[in-house]
């Protein structure tokens, strides 16, 4: 199988990517953030926080999660019931970030996304792919921006979903998201040192898809 590896901080626009990316070359998209996510919500739901290292660990075998997709959208199932569009909110992308730092989850959740990759030509997107999940990808592509030009993507993309906040706010936690993930113990954000850097900040998502698409071609995939 074929796999291609995109890492890099929040609202860099690797997600856009792979999606666009796994569309074009035919490839299944993977989006692990997602994964994590749901793992965050599962322990949201029992009213568990995100530092409560015992009942993490307690109940870490209670979330069945499971990837599905229709039409070559993501799903991601949580103990029978498909939860995506409840994921997607900067209070749990906050949660998922602590929570994804606990080494315990990060092996847990490991074996799946290596799994799906061992079956299927892939784009897998998250923060520590290339240097941890698929070491031997393929390709493997660091997507960074601007933490400014970040911070305006994703408050975009909250106004689209009609929820109120403020640019001070949402580059708050972009900053906040990127100290937690890149000073984390385990699997912290960083390059791989075989990654080639794609910076977006003054890139629409087509010139994004064409770059990355002549980083394609070079290597034959």
């Amino acid at each position: 199988m074929k796999n291609i590896a995109l890492d890099g901080p929040a609202g860099a626009g690797k997600s856009t990517l792979a999606k666009n990316l796994a569309k074009a070359l035919g490839y299944q998209y993977v989006d692990t953030g997602a994964i994590y996510r749901t793992i965050a919500y599962h322990y949201q739901m029992c009213g568990i926080g995100p530092r409560d290292k015992d009942n993490i660990h307690k109940f870490l075998g209670d979330a069945n999660i499971e990837v599905k997709y229709e039409a070559g959208v993501q799903h991601m199932i949580l103990n029978g019931t498909d939860v995506t569009d409840a994921l997607r909110t900067p209070e749990l992308s906050s949660f998922a970030s602590t929570v994804s730092a606990n080494p315990e989850v990060r092996k847990y959740l490991l074996q799946m996304q290596r799994q799906i990759a061992k079956h299927n030509d892939c784009v897998m997107d998250g923060r520590d792919i290339g240097t941890v999940v698929l070491p031997r990808a393929d390709l493997k592509i660091y997507v960074t921006a601007s933490a400014e030009v970040r911070a305006q993507r994703r408050l975009l993309e909250l106004e689209a979903k009609g929820e109120k906040t403020s640019f001070a706010k949402v580059l708050a936690d972009i900053n906040a998201r990127d100290e937690a993930d890149m000073n984390r113990t385990v699997a912290p954000l960083k390059q791989a040192a075989d990654a080639i850097l794609l910076d977006t900040t003054q890139m629409d998502a087509d010139e994004v898809l064409k770059a990355a698409l002549a980083l394609v071609r070079e290597r034959g995939l």
